[in-house]
């Protein structure tokens, strides 16, 4: 079979690192930043329209910042992409690791009376990371929720079983498995944070430290079969 070379930024090993981190945030901002979720924005928005129904207009501005903070690290993203695209030394992904490790380092001595402003970073924060990797081997998929990658992986499934295609089942395996890795950074940490409250996310930003020196390497793959 002829293999291709493939960016490291679309490889298996790659996304499942940062789908632990994904949920690592997530377990998180719930256990120690004041019981909310601050990587996907749909509850926050959920409920932002649930307290204006209500005209509890303090509350429902709440939950305005997060959506907001998600909204500008897309942006941000996107302006880093622009500006770094074509640098030879430095891909424009790894500059987006190594400012959500920078960040994230930072929340680690925020102490709980900035809560807010936390949970604020860290939307931020997914944001980067969903804007930047959203392909895993040629197919979309996310890395901080698991909504899409649960409806794209049982499409798949269902594809695989009726046709018999064996590429859409590899995929629907792929889709699988991120989520199994966003469960173990769930797992990961809860452990951690029950151990190490603020300072637990030390560990997100050495796994983002790790995935920025995978990045310097070209991934070898095989290419798909038809």
């Amino acid at each position: 079979m002829k293999r291709i070379r493939g960016q490291m930024s679309e490889s298996m090993l790659l996304g499942a690192l940062l789908a632990v981190v994904g949920g690592f945030l997530d377990v998180y901002t719930y256990l120690c930043r004041g019981g909310v979720f601050a990587n996907a924005q749909t509850g926050n928005i959920v409920l932002f329209g649930l307290y204006l129904a209500e005209r509890e207009w303090l509350t429902a501005l709440r939950y305005l910042p997060p959506i907001l903070a998600f909204a500008a690290g897309v942006v941000a993203a996107e302006e880093l992409r622009r500006r770094y695209q074509n640098r030879q030394s430095i891909h424009w992904r790894q500059v987006v690791v190594l400012v959500q490790a920078t960040l994230l380092c930072a929340l680690a001595f925020a102490p709980q009376s900035l809560n807010t402003a936390v949970n604020v970073v860290i939307s931020f924060v997914c944001a980067l990371q969903v804007e930047a990797f959203r392909k895993l081997r040629g197919s979309a998929f996310a890395t901080t929720m698991c909504t899409g990658n649960l409806r794209s992986g049982t499409e798949q499934l269902v594809i695989w079983r009726r046709e018999g295609d064996a590429k859409a089942g590899r995929k629907a395996a792929r889709y699988y498995a991120i989520i199994l890795f966003f469960i173990g950074g769930a797992v990961l940490g809860g452990a951690l944070t029950d151990a190490f409250d603020e300072k637990a996310v030390f560990a997100a930003c050495a796994l983002l430290l790790v995935i920025f020196g995978m990045m310097f390497i070209e991934e070898e793959e095989q290419k798909e079969r038809p």
